[in-house]
C-alpha cells in the first residue's frame, strides 16, 4: 500500500498535463495579469488595441477580460469560416450586466436566447415589419420626417449666424421621430408630446448606462454588489420607459376595440399585437412586455446607429473635398430642377452609395457587432473554443484588413465603382451589420434611412468645418458606448444652397 503516497503527486501532474494539453490548444494571446487577465492590456479603444495585436498573435486572438474568456477574430479570412461553417455553434449572446434590468435580454430581439420566442420575433420583423412591399408603403413617413430634420436645421442655422451645429443630433432626434411614426404611428419630439418627452429622457438614460464600461461583466462575483450602481440607474430608466411604453400599447388596444383603427396603415404595434403563434414550440401571443421591450429596442438601436453613420460620412466629407465634391455633383446632374431628394433617386446615386459603403468599412456604428456566446465546445482553425467563451469580430479591424483592401486607412469611395461587395452579409469584408442567422434585421430599413439622409444633407446644405475646427488636425478618435461615436461631435455649418 505504500505506492498510495505517490498518488496524490500523480493526480496533480496528470491535472497539470491535461490543463495544460487543454490550454496549449486555445488561440494565442497575450499573457494576462492574475484576476484581471488582459482587462487593462486593452484600453479605453479595445477595437484598436485587439486590431494592433494581430502581427503578433496571428487572425484569432484569445483574451481574458477578467474572468471572462473571449475569442476576438480580427480578419476577413477567420471571418469567413465563423459565419460559414460555425454560425450555429455561436448564435447565443453574451448579455452585459445592465442589459439583464428588468429582464430587458429575454424580450429583447438582439439579445433573446436562440430559441422559438427569438425565431418567431425575428420572422415578424423581417416577414412582416421590415419586408420591402411595407418599406415601400411607408415612403412618405420617412420623406416627412427628413424634410422635418432639414426644416430643424435650417432654423437653427438661422440662429447660430454660421457657427457649427452639432449635426448628429439633428439625425438622431429625426430617427426617433421616424421610428415612432413607423412603429406607433405619433410622433414623440414635438412640444406637446409629454410622454414623447419622458419616452426620449428615459432612452437617453439606457443609451448613458449602456455605454459606460461595468466591471461587473468583467468579474460576475461583483454582479450583487453592483458596484458602479450602472443596474441600479438602469432598472430605473427602463422602467419609466416600458411604463410610458405601455401606455402606447393599451391606448392602441382600446382604439381597437372600438374600431378607431380602421382604415388606418398598419404601424408594427399593431402586427405585434394582431400576432398569433401556429407552432408547437411558438409563444401563442406576445406579452405586452415583449412589446414594450421591443418598442425600446427599436428606437435605441435605429437612432443610434443612424445618426453616427451619418455624422461620420459628413465628417470623411468634410476631410475630403473632392469626394465632397463628386457626390454634389452627382446628386445635382440626377435631380436636375428638383430640391427635394426622393427615395427613388437612391438607385440613381451610385457615388452616394459608394460613400456609404466606404464610411461603413471604416467606421462600423458597432465595432465588434453584438458580442456572441459558444453555445458547446467548438474546434475554430484548429483551435479549441470552449463552451461559454465571448466571441467578438471586430468588424473595425476587418475592414482595415491589408490583406483584403488596397490603402486600407485611406476614406477612398471609388474604390467600390469595380467591385460587387456589399453590406448585406454575404461578402465578409464588410459586414458591419453583422452575418449570418443573427445579423441585424433592419438591414434592409438602415439602408434606405442612410442614404436618403445624406443625400438629403448635401442637397439641401453646402457644410463648412466650425471655424474653431482646423481640418488637418481634426479630432478622429471614437468614443464606444452603444454605438462607435466620434469622440468630439462634428460641429458644421450648414449654408442653405441655391437651386
Amino acid at each position: 500500500m505504500g505506492w498510495l503516497i505517490f498518488f496524490p503527486p500523480l493526480l496533480f501532474l496528470l491535472l497539470l498535463y491535461k490543463r495544460s494539453f487543454l490550454n496549449r490548444r486555445l488561440p494565442p494571446g497575450p499573457p494576462g495579469w492574475p484576476i484581471v487577465g488582459n482587462l487593462f492590456d486593452l484600453g479605453t479603444m479595445p477595437h484598436r488595441t485587439s486590431a494592433g495585436l494581430r502581427k503578433k498573435y496571428g487572425d484569432i486572438l484569445w483574451l481574458k477580460i477578467g474572468a471572462v474568456n473571449s475569442v476576438v477574430i480580427l480578419s476577413t479570412k477567420a471571418a469567413t469560416e465563423f459565419f460559414k461553417i460555425h454560425d450555429h455553434a455561436f448564435l447565443d449572446r453574451a448579455v452585459t450586466e445592465v442589459m439583464r434590468a428588468q429582464d430587458f435580454h429575454l424580450s429583447s430581439l438582439s439579445l433573446a436566447p436562440y430559441g422559438p420566442y427569438w425565431r418567431v420575433l425575428r420572422r415578424l420583423v423581417t416577414v412582416e415589419m421590415l419586408v420591402n412591399k411595407r418599406i415601400k408603403e411607408t415612403v412618405s413617413v420617412r420623406q416627412k420626417s427628413v424634410d422635418q430634420m432639414l426644416v430643424w436645421i435650417e432654423e437653427e442655422a438661422e440662429k447660430k449666424h454660421g457657427v457649427g451645429i452639432h449635426v448628429a443630433r439633428f439625425v438622431f432626434l429625426m430617427t426617433f421621430n421616424l421610428l415612432g411614426n413607423l412603429m406607433i404611428s405619433r410622433d414623440l419630439i414635438e412640444p406637446a408630446s409629454r410622454d414623447g418627452s419622458e419616452f426620449f429622457k428615459a432612452m437617453m438614460g439606457f443609451i448613458e448606462w449602456t455605454s459606460k464600461p461595468n466591471l461587473a461583466d468583467s468579474f460576475p462575483w461583483l454582479q450583487w454588489l453592483d458596484p458602479q450602481g450602472l443596474k441600479k440607474n438602469m432598472e430605473k430608466d427602463v422602467g419609466n420607459a416600458i411604463d410610458i411604453a405601455s401606455k402606447f400599447v393599451k391606448e392602441r388596444i382600446k382604439e381597437k376595440k372600438v374600431g378607431d383603427r380602421e382604415g388606418q396603415r398598419k404601424d408594427f404595434l399593431d402586427l405585434l399585437l394582431e400576432f398569433e403563434g401556429t407552432g408547437k414550440d411558438e409563444p401563442a401571443r406576445f406579452s405586452e412586455r415583449d412589446i414594450n421591450i421591443f418598442i425600446m429596442e427599436i428606437f435605441v438601436a435605429g437612432s443610434e446607429t443612424t445618426s453616427s453613420t451619418i455624422e461620420w460620412a459628413l465628417t470623411e466629407l468634410l476631410l475630403n473635398p473632392e469626394s465632397m465634391a463628386k457626390a454634389k455633383a452627382e446628386i445635382t446632374q440626377v435631380l436636375g430642377s428638383k430640391t427635394k431628394v426622393e427615395e427613388n433617386d437612391i438607385a440613381n446615386l451610385p457615388y452616394l452609395q459608394f460613400i456609404i459603403k466606404e464610411t461603413l468599412r471604416l467606421h462600423p456604428p458597432i465595432p465588434f457587432l453584438v458580442p456572441r456566446k459558444a453555445r458547446q465546445d467548438t474546434e475554430f482553425t484548429g483551435y479549441r473554443i470552449p463552451k461559454n467563451t465571448q466571441a467578438l469580430v471586430n468588424v473595425w479591424a476587418i475592414g482595415r484588413d491589408p490583406e483584403v483592401w488596397d490603402d486600407p486607412l485611406s476614406f477612398k469611395p471609388e474604390r467600390f465603382s469595380e467591385s460587387t461587395i456589399d453590406f448585406k452579409g454575404q461578402h465578409y469584408e464588410l459586414i458591419p451589420f453583422g452575418a449570418g442567422k443573427r445579423m441585424c434585421a433592419g438591414l434592409a430599413l438602415a439602408q434606405r434611412i442612410l442614404h436618403l439622409v445624406l443625400a438629403s444633407l448635401l442637397r439641401r446644405f453646402d457644410w463648412e468645418l466650425d471655424q474653431s475646427l482646423d481640418r488637418e488636425r481634426l479630432d478622429m478618435k471614437e468614443k464606444i458606448g452603444v454605438t462607435m461615436r466620434k469622440s468630439e461631435p462634428l460641429l458644421a455649418v450648414p449654408v442653405k444652397r441655391v437651386t
